[in-house]
């Protein structure tokens, strides 16, 4: 008897779903022998997929995490983050992840068209700095030193930090805390005056222990939604980096209370927030980008500073030329010495395993000697 081609199909479609049931049902019995009660075969819960922006977005993922998600970050090693700019395949990364964790407040140039070409309606993207203080970026120059800070132009402005360890996660609640539409008019800010790629706003905002913390609750938070049956473990973990952050912030009050001089020169303007949180004073030799050269006149106004203040050391970073810092001190007659924006890690620290919290130590005990110099 012949046997058409639909047939055939359809017979060995059907041989297939009986032996795999036979299967499936072999595996029960073998358990049901074994244990004389029919248990269900456990599996393995799925890690979650989440990408994360530049380094310190995966440094407080990844405390938060644990064991719970894979945790991958986009910018390379020993790459500057404020002028990278995603390929085809970061994009397809972002595309098959369940979370997105960026930091916000303009240092993430791409995200709006990034996320905007998206088709993955699940993902559930988490602005770090929501719902902290911002500071205008402006000039950025020591004659600012009372920088205004702004809230963070957002629709929800409720403490999601507070919802991820204090209450359930409700979903529809949760999307509000991290997939809010970006309501900032960064035409309007073009305008007035605010042509870098942060839109105006200081992005630096992990380099303050105090403010790392909220962006730690705030990655909790979206962590909690993508696996709500696992926001307890997520609580306790975020709680432990929370504690060593807290101690962090308790040693820079400490170290800067007594200190000679409240002032320091830095590369560019990463250290707005850091010098705000501690009564310091910040005198950039760049802007709020590390690329951005400094014109004469800045670089005179700087070295004027450095001579009348008697400043003795010029910091420099680890990601870009210092070449700019070392002609300073040259000029002033003063040392070099590094004060880490941590945007990335080198090589070479990560061969050391550095991390978030030993970096800013080195940064604590260089400050502790410019400050007492």
């Amino acid at each position: 008897m012949k046997f058409s081609k639909k047939a055939t199909l359809g017979l060995l479609f059907s041989l297939t779903l009986i032996v795999a049931g036979c299967g499936q049902k072999s595996a029960s019995d073998a358990n049901t022998a074994s244990t004389g009660t029919s248990v269900p075969v456990e599996t393995e819960t799925a890690k979650l997929n989440v990408q994360v922006s530049f380094y310190p977005m995966y440094e407080f993922t990844k405390n938060v995490a644990g064991d719970l998600a894979e945790v991958h970050t986009l910018v390379p090693a020993g790459m500057e983050p404020h002028d990278w700019e995603p390929t085809p395949q970061d994009i397809a990364s972002i595309e098959k992840a369940d979370v997105l964790v960026y930091n916000g407040a303009g240092m993430e140039s791409w995200i709006d068209q990034v996320t905007g070409s998206l088709s993955n309606a699940s993902l559930i993207q988490v602005e770090a700095s929501k719902g902290i203080n911002l500071l205008e970026g402006g000039e950025h120059d020591h004659h600012h030193e009372d920088s205004e800070a702004t809230e963070h132009d957002h629709d929800h402005d409720h403490d999601h930090a507070n919802e991820a360890t204090t209450e359930e996660h409700d979903h529809d609640h949760a999307d509000e805390a991290t997939t809010e539409e970006h309501d900032h008019d960064h035409d309007a800010e073009a305008e007035a005056g605010h042509d870098h790629d942060h839109g105006g706003l200081d992005p630096h905002v992990w380099l303050s222990p105090a403010l790392a913390v909220k962006e730690v609750r705030n990655i909790e938070a979206g962590l909690a939604q993508a696996a709500p049956e696992h926001a307890e473990q997520l609580k306790q973990n975020a709680d432990a980096y929370v504690a060593q952050l807290e101690s962090l912030d308790q040693d820079f009050k400490a170290a800067v209370t007594d200190s000679k001089r409240k002032d320091f020169i830095t590369q560019h303007a990463a250290f707005g927030y850091l010098a705000q949180e501690y009564g310091l004073q910040q005198v950039p030799i760049a802007g709020l980008s590390p690329e951005q050269e400094p014109s004469a006149a800045q670089m005179a106004s700087v070295i004027d500073f450095a001579k009348e203040h008697q400043v003795k050391t010029i910091f420099f970073e680890t990601l870009v030329s210092s070449k700019v810092s070392e002609t300073i001190a040259s000029e002033v007659g003063a040392k070099t010495a590094v004060l880490n924006p941590i945007e990335g890690l080198t090589e070479e620290e990560i061969a050391a395993g550095m991390d978030y919290i030993s970096v800013m130590r080195q940064n604590l005990e260089a400050l502790k000697l410019a400050l007492n110099e």
